[in-house]
């Protein structure tokens, strides 16, 4: 299938991989109260993104009293979507909230479906594409999956891949850190990586792990289907999956610090292949 698009290239790949030594850190986990309610989406450019999307909302609540800037056109696209609009005192709302940062706004949405390895396929077949995936190799910060979220639908990505252990789900948080983007990507939950990977390679789909000791992205040619490998906080990419890889690439870093925060990786990967491949 994709995966014969540009076997010459393909064959020709070194197959000697070397990969920096990886220091051992300890992995951030997400604080309790981001898993309380895991449907609450909080922030005034989530909400009105979550609005605008096709996601179903039972409910949105607005902080008594709050009734200007973008907050009445959020209530009005809740209006016209037929969504009870509900007016709260702060107390209430903080607690909808679970902590996070609300803007007096919060929007009850119904849990996000996920979707097959399949599906996200589907979806750059009917837009005519070749496909562009991520996988997010146990990224327990919330923070940082939101981000990445976002650079993947931003990008263009047809689909996210996460796993169902040792990394955080789709909580409140995530929604608002991916600013809504998270409405707008297909995600799949996985049992396992490793498998997940060899599922895609049948289907003819290319993997390319971001990690130091790879060869330089800009020499990297994206030319055929493609998933993206990010690896954790602390670990990088497991062992694993590592070796499931067709490739390993790296971005030059010319400054003090040897690496990005991986959702800052992942935007400066991820512009680069979609750039590649919508140009071919």
């Amino acid at each position: 299938m994709y995966r014969n698009d540009n076997n010459n290239y393909k064959n020709n790949r070194s197959s000697g991989k070397k990969h920096l030594p990886r220091e051992k850190q300890s992995v951030s986990v997400p604080n309790e109260n981001e898993e309380v309610i895991s449907n609450a989406v909080c922030g005034r450019n989530a909400v009105l993104e979550l609005l605008r999307s096709d996601r179903a909302v039972d409910k949105l609540f607005v902080r008594r009293g709050d009734r200007e800037g973008s907050i009445t056109l959020i209530v009005a696209e809740a209006i016209a979507r037929k969504i009870p609009v509900v007016e709260v005192e702060r107390a209430k709302i903080d607690a909808l909230a679970a902590g996070a940062n609300h803007q007096g706004v919060v929007a009850m949405a119904a849990a996000k479906e996920y979707v097959s390895i399949d599906e996200i396929l589907a979806i750059a077949n009917e837009r005519g594409e070749k496909p562009l995936i991520v996988i997010a190799d146990e990224i327990a910060d919330p923070h940082n999956l939101g981000a990445i979220i976002r650079c993947a639908e931003g990008a263009g990505a047809h689909g996210l891949i996460i796993p169902k252990r040792r990394s955080t789900g789709l909580t409140a948080v995530v929604d608002k850190s991916s600013a809504g983007a998270l409405a707008h990507l297909a995600i799949a939950k996985v049992t396992n990586i490793a498998a997940a990977i060899d599922e895609l390679k049948d289907k003819g789909v290319w993997i390319y792990g971001a990690e130091a000791g790879g060869a330089s992205y800009y020499d990297t040619m994206f030319d055929s289907a493609t998933a993206i490998v990010l690896g954790s906080e602390g670990a990088g990419i497991s062992r694993l999956v590592r070796e499931k890889c067709d490739f390993m690439i790296s971005i030059p870093m010319y400054g003090k610090v040897n690496s990005f925060n991986v959702s800052c990786a992942a935007a400066v990967v991820l512009c680069e292949a979609a750039r590649q491949l919508h140009r071919n």
